[in-house]
């Protein structure tokens, strides 16, 4: 088996492995904490074929664009790790991506569990799409599912509904934007310092120090506790990631 080539993210969690299973494994709880979902569902199972899904993600108001997909788990694993991995494709014209492939890995590590994943997929629209993928949109799902990992971890490990850590994170992006802001109008406000006389010089001493301190706290301050953070996952593996053999027995969905 070669080397997995593609997206990588792992988050460290310190919860039960079954309520991780569950909290991932389950389409309702699933589409609540991963970004890159708007809704998936199972669909009618056939017996003795892998569990087939249906995704959709909604990019605009008005707009959403579907797919379809199949996987399957492996629960029990003689290594007490546990195992899922799945093929899914989109024949949606405004979709960049056209097919893919992944698979999420459970270890336990005795403080927890190492929930991992990686995944591949091939764009569509040509070399445009090529370069698009490339240079925005890969990016894009790297962030969000490493964001989308840590708003699962902050779910299992303080009880934050992914509903409460997304506003976190809302309002904590608002209060850094309105102090970048601020410090901009700082800069403005430099200009008038010499209508305050006797205190122009303190304040023309303290001010760009003050700006300063105001603008790289809100710039480069880590996020708080109870805000999801792309940053805390890992992004490259730490060794040669390579795909489970569970995704060979799966096909592309059509």
């Amino acid at each position: 088996m070669g080397q997995y080539k593609g997206l990588y993210v792992e988050a460290r969690i310190h919860a039960d492995l079954d309520d991780l299973w569950i909290r991932t494994q389950d389409p309702g709880q699933h589409q609540r904490w991963d970004l890159r979902f708007s809704e998936i569902d199972y669909l009618a199972r056939v017996e003795g074929e892998p569990q087939r899904f249906r995704y959709a993600t909604r990019v605009l108001p008005g707009l959403t664009i579907a797919g379809t997909g199949v996987s399957a788990g492996e629960k029990e694993r003689p290594d007490g790790t546990r195992t899922s991995a799945l093929r899914f494709s989109s024949p949606h014209p405004l979709s960049l991506l056209a097919e893919g492939s992944g698979y999420w890995r459970y270890v336990p590590d005795g403080e927890g569990v190492r929930f991992l994943t990686g995944y591949d997929y091939r764009p569509r629209w040509g070399v445009f799409g090529a370069v698009a993928d490339r240079c925005v949109f890969r990016p894009l799902m790297g962030w969000a599912t490493a964001w989308s990992f840590d708003r699962l971890r902050l779910w299992l490990e303080q009880g934050i509904s992914p509903e409460r850590a997304r506003l976190n994170w809302l309002v904590e992006l608002f209060v850094r934007s309105l102090t970048l802001m601020a410090t901009g109008a700082g800069l403005v406000a430099e200009s008038v310092l010499p209508a305050f006389g006797p205190l122009a010089v303190l304040m023309a001493f303290c001010w760009p120090l003050l700006l300063t301190v105001a603008f790289f706290t809100a710039l480069c301050a880590p996020p708080l506790p109870c805000t999801p953070a792309a940053r805390r996952c890992l992004r490259r593996p730490p060794s040669r990631a390579r795909a489970p053999r569970l995704l060979r027995t799966l096909e592309m969905p059509r």
